[in-house]
């Protein structure tokens, strides 16, 4: 199973890498962390700086808003299906 590591700590490591220039393989070594991650890192954080470890459950603001979105959606959808039925079984009750 590959060890996962926190946000703060990629962050903190790709900046010893691009901010202070360290040599990539260095940093990787000392921090026990395979070149090849801290490259991958390195990339998703050029890519994306304000931003960039998303996964493992994490979202990007907007994402995070879509998905609360949705899920609103479907629970309001829920109970007006709900309300629906309710209505149904007071009408036969009134007649």
């Amino acid at each position: 199973m590959a060890k996962q590591y926190d946000n703060d700590f990629k962050l903190n490591t790709v900046k010893l890498v691009v901010e202070d220039g360290k040599p990539a393989s260095q940093v990787a070594r000392d921090l026990g962390v395979t070149p090849k991650t801290l490259y991958g890192w390195v990339a998703q954080y050029k890519q994306d700086p304000k931003h960039p470890f998303v996964g493992s459950g994490h979202l990007k603001p907007e994402a995070q808003a879509t998905r609360d979105l949705e899920r609103e959606n479907r629970e309001l959808r829920e109970e007006v299906e709900i309300l629906k039925k309710a209505v149904r079984i007071f009408s036969k009750d009134r007649k």
